[in-house]
């Protein structure tokens, strides 16, 4: 063999070993959990109520009026066939007549019914209502789950070799969840289905490889290996030698095992909803259980504009059975208190039905007034903040601004709302806008927390 032939064969090896590790998806999120970045803390840091936050993200928009913020008398053009809502166990609080677990747990989370925004588009409402942000404007802002990795992942402490922002299970894709703060406070989506019998998590596990394979193939990699040999002193070496084991890890080891649902006992896999979104909100509380910071639970199909009552029968039960139980299980193991769960979407639903074709008794985007629910980590449960007018149409009182919510949680979190978010231009943002920056300003949910 001679040199060039020679220098070959050591430049594959090179591509075997970076190839390996570089596009293995279980190398790259343990990558993703090394990475840190400056934080600007605030001078007086508050006191977090809360450590965690589920948020159950209602993708597409999910109706106000047949869920949290029923009007029977509003008539058939608006309640259509739900027009029963039923009582809670906290009096005077009713909501729709399909959510009737969850009409059982009232007393653990409280209902904002005059959320409010106008604005009507699913890609700029979800980033309003994710960012606390206007739409618009130079600067793409970083949603809540992305600023909370910034001040509690890392650099507050957080030490687990899962992301501190996890997304289940596909992106949400509307909006760059993680904005000028940049891509290493993206979410981990897992991808996969909690409801399938494995769930197969991205970079993690994959669908016909063993953990026996996995091993082999960890084995013959560094077989191959002639590079680490030679270079196991470099710093770039031992960095990409800490990031395999991480990977391995997650991928062979105790730390990966938290995906494993199987270890759950079946009737609460059975009560949570053996579901992909009922198995979400179980997982979801098994990654708070691990110290997680940001679960985001990503629900699509509630964007409704035709069949939207045949739709609703079919998915507001798995809602119900799916929330209710994780807000009992959050609970009995004594960790709704400092876990907040965030329920809602970008906007309501037209509360008039659209009964013409093409539509056929279909509910349009409507970003006027919508409903919002929260529980737990400091919110106080079985109360009722704001309202709406007789037909669920406009805001009677109290409206409630995405940054209003968004700041109330921050404080919850120990997170300064006026805190400084480390800028790229070095621009000076703080983690809320203002009445300063153009926003109306509703106030702090105080009421509730």
């Amino acid at each position: 063999m001679n040199g060039k032939n020679h220098s070959n064969v050591r430049l594959s090896r090179r591509e075997i070993l970076k190839g390996s590790l570089y596009t293995a998806a279980g190398l790259a999120l343990a990558g993703r959990c090394a990475q840190t970045a400056a934080v600007t803390a605030p001078a007086a840091p508050l006191k977090a109520k809360s450590k965690s936050v589920i948020q159950i993200w209602m993708w597409g928009g999910p109706s106000h009026i047949d869920t949290f913020d029923p009007k029977p008398d509003a008539g058939n053009d608006y309640c259509g066939p739900l027009n029963k809502p039923i009582k809670t166990n906290v009096d005077g609080i009713m909501i729709g007549q399909l959510l009737p677990k969850l009409a059982k747990q009232a007393d653990k989370y409280s209902i904002i019914r005059s959320m409010t925004h106008g604005n009507n588009g699913h890609e700029t409402a979800s980033y309003m209502v994710q960012t606390g942000r206007k739409a618009g404007g130079r600067d793409v802002f970083p949603c809540v789950g992305a600023v909370v990795s910034l001040f509690k992942g890392r650099k507050a402490g957080y030490k687990g070799l899962i992301p501190p922002y996890i997304v289940l299970t596909k992106p949400q894709g509307r909006f760059s969840e993680a904005g000028f703060l940049g891509s290493k406070y993206k979410p981990f989506a897992t991808g996969g289905d909690p409801g399938k019998k494995e769930f197969l998590v991205e970079g993690i596990a994959a669908p016909g490889i063993t953990r026996a394979r996995q091993k082999a193939r960890r084995e013959l990699l560094h077989k191959l290996d002639g590079l680490g040999g030679e270079m196991k002193d470099s710093p770039q070496i031992k960095a990409l030698s800490k990031s395999e084991d991480e990977a391995y890890d997650l991928i062979l080891g105790d730390a990966g095992k938290v995906f494993d649902l199987s270890t759950e006992k079946e009737e609460l896999r059975e009560a949570y909803g053996m579901n992909t979104f009922g198995q979400a909100c179980l997982m979801a509380r098994r990654l708070v259980e691990k110290g997680v910071p940001y679960v985001t639970i990503n629900y699509t199909g509630w964007d409704t504009h035709k069949q939207h009552f045949q739709i609703m029968r079919r998915k507001l039960p798995n809602l119900d059975a799916g929330m209710s139980t994780l807000l009992t299980d959050l609970y009995d193991r004594g960790l709704l208190d400092s876990t907040i769960v965030w329920w809602g979407g970008e906007f309501g639903r037209g509360p008039k039905i659209q009964w013409d074709p093409p539509w056929n008794g279909g509910r349009s985007h409507y970003g006027r007034v919508f409903s919002t629910v929260v529980a737990g980590g400091g919110f106080k449960g079985g109360h009722v903040v704001g309202s709406t007018d007789a037909k669920a149409e406009t805001v009677k009182d109290r409206p409630v601004y995405p940054w209003d919510l968004i700041g109330s949680m921050y404080e919850l979190l120990g997170i300064d709302p006026k805190a400084k978010l480390p800028h790229p231009q070095g621009k000076i943002v703080l983690a809320t806008p203002s009445e300063k920056d153009g926003y109306k300003i509703g106030g702090r949910l105080s009421e509730i927390m």
